[in-house]
């Protein structure tokens, strides 16, 4: 069944909508795949999984997604936007976060096989800490139900999160953009190693000279790093993408890039 661009925005749209609406039952139904909230933190699978998950992080919480742009490539759509988590009512978090939508067609209904949220575990921590003592009681609430919801093993995998920080990766991709923006092909590959895969989207793939001239004047708006990833949200004449780069360790250089975005 061919399915157009509404569709695909409706069906990501569903899942934010039921977690604000607190509808389990919903939220849990959209998926028949896997979450992974925040990258690098342990995968959530199978609807059993992925109900405790939701009753770990958002169903005690009052959790609202601000979009700011929506992109749809293939079976893929891509929101950028902030989380405004109230995690007690004098406790409110505003989390910089990208999500990625993987689609398929189940029986003529769209379901979500992968949900992939890309924020800061670290840079969320921080903003809690900094409420002070308004926090503890939420801080316990969070580590009572990721202990009896998750398991010590679970509690590991969620922490997982933050893996990835100290390593300048998100230096590496900002000075990788920079680069890039002006034209500079010389001090983009620089940031490279060995034979980097470019594709726009998972599959169509681009040369070094493509992502370029895609890039060449755009400005980069905001950075995530989580895991192996960082991620861009760039923006050149009002058109918008989001650039999906893993970076390895040793070096740290960029290994894997992909463009999302809808321009033509």
């Amino acid at each position: 069944m061919a399915f157009t661009r509404a569709d695909m925005l409706a069906a990501a749209a569903r899942s934010p909508a039921a977690a604000g609406a607190r509808d389990r039952t919903a939220w849990v139904g959209l998926s028949n795949g896997r979450v992974e909230d925040p990258v690098g933190s342990t995968q959530h699978r199978g609807i059993a999984v992925i109900g405790r998950f939701l009753d770990t992080f958002v169903g005690p919480r009052d959790i609202r997604f601000h979009p700011d742009v929506d992109i749809v490539v293939g079976p893929t759509v891509v929101r950028d936007g902030e989380l405004e988590v109230t995690m007690a009512s004098t406790v409110t978090l505003r989390v910089p976060v990208v999500i990625r939508y993987d689609l398929q067609d189940d029986a003529g209904e769209l379901k979500i096989a992968a949900l992939s949220a890309f924020w800061e575990l670290p840079a969320m921590v921080g903003q809690f800490l900094r409420v002070g003592i308004r926090a503890v009681p939420a801080g316990l609430q969070l580590s009572r139900l990721l202990l009896t919801n998750q398991g010590v093993v679970g509690t590991l995998g969620f922490l997982g999160g933050f893996r990835g920080i100290g390593t300048g990766s998100k230096g590496v991709v900002a000075r990788f953009l920079d680069a890039a923006r002006a034209g500079d092909e010389v001090g983009m590959r620089r940031r490279l190693v060995g034979r980097v895969h470019i594709s726009s989207g998972d599959d169509l793939q681009l040369s070094a000279a493509d992502l370029l001239r895609h890039l060449s004047g755009a400005r980069w708006r905001k950075l995530i790093g989580c895991g192996h990833a960082v991620v861009a949200t760039t923006e050149r004449a009002g058109q918008r993408s989001v650039i999906f780069t893993e970076v390895g360790s040793e070096p740290v250089a960029i290994t894997r890039i992909r463009v999302f975005s809808e321009a033509g």
